[in-house]
């Protein structure tokens, strides 16, 4: 199992520095959970990316967008940005605490 490859390569960003830059589309939001976790609860305007299946290639263009990563607690972003990185991309964010952080901080989601 891969424990922290990069250690300290990945940069953690709050749920409201995520949402400002949702906002303002300055970021493009990869979720890593499965299709049965994003069908119950989702932050809009993320893609769906499952870490099961997870291949770096299928990350569309960000189109100058910063790529950030998400799931459910933090973990699963971790690891996919650890795995972008080894296939030489330069997508190091992720949503420190996933979405159960950013619902506690009382950011919307669709459902």
């Amino acid at each position: 199992m891969l424990k922290n490859l990069f250690s300290g390569a990945v940069r953690n960003l709050s749920p409201q520095e995520v949402a400002a830059e949702l906002a303002a589309d300055r970021i493009l939001l990869v979720d890593v959970r499965e299709p049965r976790e994003t069908a119950l609860e989702r932050i809009p305007g993320a893609m769906l990316l499952p870490l099961s299946m997870f291949d770096p290639a299928e990350i569309p263009d960000p189109a100058g967008r910063e790529v950030v990563f998400s799931c459910a607690t933090g973990v699963r972003s971790v690891r996919a940005s650890e795995f972008a990185q080894a296939a030489g991309l330069p997508y190091r964010s992720h949503l420190a605490g996933g979405i159960v952080a950013w619902k506690a901080a009382g950011l919307p989601i669709e459902r």
